[in-house]
């Protein structure tokens, strides 16, 4: 497995889809994955260490989590089959281990919001991990590694993109 760190969150402007960008540690790879627009939203709430007034899903979770005597070990994305990214939420809890499928999208918000490395398997980054020059982010060596800077521009995006869309969009 390889640890990554979620390097931005970006709107595609082909499909204005949001998608992930998580970078590996040691290397220079980037793994992009597509992601639903409330999961983006999500992952840039705990970005910016926004707190709701009463806990968010990934939130709960994590409280749900620590309430049951566990903790999120680690997130690992496993796979891409028929264009599908999957990951495992790997919990501790005592002595045991619980693997617990989810989405990418959905164990990256609960990784950020609880402080767990998210890992990305050797294969799947081999396949489709992509070098990109991400280096006018570095400008700042100061700065946190995750794009956060352009939050309003994201939610514009985000809302313009909801506005457009129909139903019969996701049956084709």
């Amino acid at each position: 497995m390889i640890e990554v760190v979620l390097r931005a969150v970006r709107v595609d402007v082909g499909s204005a889809t949001p998608l992930l960008l998580l970078e590996e540690v040691a290397g220079e790879r980037v793994l992009p994955i597509f992601v639903g627009t409330p999961e983006a939203a999500a992952i840039a709430y705990a970005l910016q260490g926004v707190e709701a007034p009463r806990p968010m899903s990934h939130d709960l979770m994590g409280h749900v989590i620590t309430a049951l005597g566990a903790r999120l070990f680690s997130v690992e994305i496993t796979e891409l089959v028929a264009g599908t990214f999957y990951a495992n939420l790997r919990l501790l809890r005592g002595s045991d281990e619980v693997v617990v499928s989810a989405r990418p999208s959905d164990a990256v918000a609960l990784a950020l919001r609880v402080g767990a490395p998210i890992l990305v398997s050797d294969a799947l980054m081999a396949s489709e991990g992509r070098v990109m020059d991400l280096s006018e982010e570095d400008d700042d060596e100061e700065a946190p590694v995750i794009d956060v800077a352009d939050e309003a521009d994201l939610v514009a995006e985000l809302r313009a993109f909801l506005d457009r869309v129909n139903p019969e969009d996701f049956g084709k």
